[in-house]
Formats: C-alpha cells, structure tokens, sequence
C-alpha cells in the first residue's frame, strides 16, 4: 500500500509551491465542466502518482478537470446537500470503473439564514463567505482527493482531513477522520489528510493521493482544522459526497 500527500500553497512547509498562479483563464461553468469529465473518463484516464498546480479551468495531473470556485449558485437541492443549499455546487461523472467528483460551497456559522452545507465554528480562521472547492478522482489504481480554499487568513497554516460523517451545528457531528484501515493512532498513509498554507490572499490548496478508496457512505465530510497534523480543533465543515469509483 503507497500513499502520497502533496501540500500545495506558499510559505516555507510548501517548498515546491513558488510557481506563478495564472489569472487569464476563464472559469469553466460546473455542468461543462461535468461533461469534459465525463469525456475524459471515457477515454480510460488513469490516476498517476504525480501532481502539478492547477490553475481555474486547467487540467490536474490525472486528466479530470479542475475548476476555480464559483460564484452562488443554486445546486437544485439534490444530493448531497442535505437542504438543498443555494451556495453549493456539485458536478460529478463516471465512466467504465472510474469516477469524479467535484462538490463547492460557502461557508457560513450553524444557524445562518440561508442553509450552507459548508460550516464555519471559528470565524476568525474561516470568515463567513470564504470559498471550498473538493475534488475526488477514483479508478481502480487509486484515489485522488484535491482541495481549493479562498478567503481565509493569509499566510497560515491549516490542517485538514476527511471525516466519516455530514457536518452538523455540533462540530463533533462529523466523526472522526475516516481510516482505510481502522488504527488507534492518525497518519496521512491510512488517512486523508490535506494540510495547507494560505498564500498572501488567503488562498490555499492541497491534494491527497492513495493507493486505496473510500468505503461506500464511509466518508462524508472534510473538517479545516486550526493547525496541521493529526489533531486540532475544528475550525470548519464541509460536507463531501465522497464514493468508491465507478459510483457518482
């Protein structure tokens, strides 16, 4: 069993983050943005054990699409939004036993006016109306999870790891992280995690990859968490239709 976990952003724990993030590529609408993957896992696209910075609209190291973080838009209220919240974006595609997914919302604290499948407990380290992005990419090879973040604190460390359960009002509602193999102690190899850093406009990102996938219903959710490793408090939810491949 391999596992790799990239850290992607700037700042001294992402030495290989410098590169110049483009801002001249136009933003691809989320149902185009679904088909492109449809098409792409059509042409049998594996999962490979390397990675690259994405920019908005470009194409990651397995072929899938990623897409920048777009503005409110409505997700029809079907699953997995659990109340069909306005903010959220979800778009998905499989093809033969591949799959990928990509699910976007705002955060906002429990209890706002308008419903949000993506929940801030610390406004301080997540503002309301900052933006999540979360991509999977599955085949029988492996599983790739990636992470795009806007509108946090510039210049500081995150962590963040997937967890077994939907978020909730209760930041404990999510679970613990979820675990390929259960074990009594966390680490990035029979889990996901996707510390970051922010950049210096509170942009940051992070991708996880494993030679292992999600158990049906198993993973539910990434919590952002105030600092990295394997513990900390919970600064956020998002809730994530996370699957095995072959299954949108």
């Amino acid at each position: 069993m391999t596992a790799w976990m990239v850290r992607t952003g700037h700042g001294p724990s992402h030495p290989h983050s410098g590169r110049r993030r483009r801002t001249d590529v136009p933003r691809v609408p989320g149902v185009l943005a679904g088909t492109v993957a449809l098409l792409t896992l059509a042409c049998g696209v594996g999962v490979a054990h390397a990675t690259d910075d994405v920019a908005p609209g470009g194409h990651g190291a397995h072929g899938a699409p990623a897409v920048g973080i777009p503005a409110q838009q409505p997700s029809g209220g079907g699953e997995p939004g659990g109340g069909g919240d306005p903010s959220r974006s979800d778009d998905a595609a499989t093809a033969g036993g591949s799959s990928w997914m990509r699910a976007a919302g705002v955060f906002s604290p429990p209890g706002s006016f308008v419903p949000s499948d993506a929940l801030t407990y610390d406004t301080r380290l997540v503002p309301a109306g900052a933006r999540i992005e979360v991509t999977q990419f599955t085949d029988p090879s492996g599983n790739r999870v990636g992470a795009r973040l806007r509108g946090l604190v510039p210049g500081r460390a995150y962590g963040m790891h997937v967890h077994t359960s939907p978020c909730g009002a209760d930041p404990a509602a999510a679970g613990p992280h979820y675990q390929h193999r259960p074990a009594a102690t966390a680490d990035p190899v029979n889990e996901v995690w996707l510390d970051f850093r922010t950049d210096e406009d509170g942009d940051g990102r992070a991708e996880a990859l494993h030679g292992w996938d999600f158990r049906e219903g198993g993973a539910r959710s990434v919590i952002i968490h105030d600092r990295q490793g394997g513990a900390g408090e919970r600064a956020a939810c998002f809730t994530v239709p996370f699957g095995p491949a072959g299954r949108v």
